[in-house]
């Protein structure tokens, strides 16, 4: 195993700022390493390899005029393809979009260029995102390297798929429910969804719809340790999304220009959750919370037990705050959505999937515009909608439960609990048990920042980690107290054992 697969996004930017790696060779193994994994697991939606290796070589001459690097020079990533990159697809796996192409970058993707960072493809999402299986039409279902009948999770699950095989040493994804922490999750790596508000969200497909901070784009990477550089290079307002808090920005800035490596941990209260609300958690992840915590008490940290009550009727949270989010933005709907303008009859295109599978096979199939899991949610939608406006105006909502869980944690708690209810499930199992993803939607309509941090394997070989959870504003030490979670629980990260034959 070439041993450029293993290290961190740190450890590679310096080894280029010391003249010890060339950008170039850099650049080339990972383009090579992708290309030998991703007719493995299926995770590419768009190939950057030419465009990338003349940035390197664009690199090379950076570091040869001796000047200043940035921070990030000739390191290679990955780019959900949610986010717009210049010149590349912009079709969010959506048979409709097909043929788009960015004109520009998305702001998050603009910094990490102008930080030296070389993208060197999109990873795939499922159609229109909004689910843990990472299948479209366009590029087929996306696979879990550590195991390829699993999911890798969605909607980041391109991402989360090529930098668990080591094709890249970090990505950017994005999170409205889950969509990086589950992903990393199931593929074994660090994610984080930052605060709400902290990182704009320009550029990212169908966030013109209005303020969502909600929606909160992020790294996913090798280790913990890159996250809060990446987060520092891309969090701030840019002036376009009205959502971005320049307030919310200085706040977290302070707390990261902290030391964040672990350490002792005096001062800082964890709440354990061994259970989210009415979520069934299995016991192999249940573990790893009560694991991880009496880690972190060894480390000095007090141990509280939280109050489970709050967490009473998650669900119905969850819908209201998508129910208010739709109208105060005035949304089109999913099937609008999924039609790229033009609203589709979910029911109709069901009947036209009821002869094929439900999750299909691994390859493109661009004949049937739409996936099951889409139009099922389309569906959902359009009944949620149907429901008297009355019987949705009494729903418990987020703002309340944010309230109550900030004053439990104070400036110095983190809640410990899973990122889903248990490891990588087999593809089209996660259709069985929609509403899992709860365990980490809760942090979406709080808008808390949460860390994903990976803690070992269970018996089958699949990744098992925890989330650790802040106040808002307080990502530093949700970070913080990942990476000591990282340094307990094994920090030597491997890629997965796929391979080529």
């Amino acid at each position: 195993m070439n041993e450029l697969y293993t290290l961190s996004a740190g450890q590679l930017a310096a080894r280029v700022r010391a003249r010890e790696l060339s950008p170039v060779a850099l650049v080339d193994a990972h383009i090579e390493r992708l290309e030998a994994v991703n007719p493995l697991i299926n995770a590419l939606a768009a190939a950057r390899f030419e465009r990338a290796r003349a940035e390197a070589r664009a690199a090379e001459r950076t570091l040869a005029g001796g000047g200043d690097c940035p921070p990030l020079l000739g390191v290679p990533c990955t780019i959900k393809s949610f986010l717009a990159v210049a010149d590349m697809p912009h079709h969010a796996g959506l048979v409709a979009r097909r043929d788009v192409v960015a004109s520009a970058d998305a702001a998050v993707v603009a910094r990490l260029r102008a930080a030296g960072a070389i993208v060197i493809g999109l990873g795939s999402v499922p159609e229109g995102g909004m689910w843990i299986e990472t299948v479209n039409r366009l590029v087929g279902r996306t696979d879990n390297p550590w195991d390829v009948s699993r999911t890798p999770g969605g909607s980041s699950g391109g991402e989360a798929a090529l930098i668990a095989a080591g094709a890249a040493p970090f990505a950017l994804g994005s999170d409205i429910g889950g969509s990086i922490r589950i992903p990393a999750a199931f593929c074994g790596l660090a994610g984080h969804k930052p605060s709400g508000g902290l990182v704009p969200n320009t550029g990212h497909w169908g966030a013109e719809r209005g303020q969502n901070r909600y929606l909160c784009i992020g790294p996913l990477a090798r280790r913990v340790s890159d996250l809060s550089v990446i987060l520092g290079l891309i969090a701030g307002p840019d002036g376009v999304d009205v959502g971005a808090d320049a307030a919310l920005d200085r706040e977290v800035r302070a707390g990261l220009s902290g030391d964040l490596g672990p350490g002792r941990l005096d001062g800082v209260t964890v709440y354990p959750l061994e259970r989210v609300g009415d979520v069934a958690i299995t016991p192999v992840m249940a573990a790893q919370v009560e694991h991880v915590s009496a880690a972190l008490r060894a480390r000095g940290a007090i141990i509280a037990r939280p109050d489970p009550a709050r967490l009473r009727g998650l669900g119905k949270i969850w819908l209201a705050a998508m129910y208010d989010l739709g109208r105060a933005n005035q949304a089109p709907s999913f099937a609008t959505l999924l039609g790229d303008g033009d609203t589709i009859s979910p029911a109709r295109e069901l009947l036209r999937l009821a002869a094929r599978k439900l999750i299909g096979g691994r390859g493109a199939d661009t004949s049937a515009h739409f996936t099951a899991p889409a139009l099922g949610l389309a569906a959902l939608e359009q009944l949620v909608s149907a429901l008297p406006t009355a019987a949705l105006s009494r729903l418990p909502r987020p703002r309340a439960l944010r309230a109550a869980l900030e004053a439990e944690l104070g400036p110095d708690g983190v809640y410990v609990l899973p990122p889903y209810p248990r490891p990588a499930p087999r593809h089209g199992e996660a259709l069985l048990r929609p509403f899992e993803f709860l365990c980490t939607a809760l942090c979406n309509i709080t808008e808390l920042p949460a860390t994903q941090v990976p803690t070992g394997f269970d018996i089958n070989g699949l990744p098992v980690g925890v989330q650790i959870v802040a106040r808002h504003g307080n990502d530093a030490l949700a970070l913080r107290v990942a990476a000591a979670v990282e340094q307990d629980f094994g920090d030597s990260w491997r890629p997965a054992p796929v391979s080529p034959g």
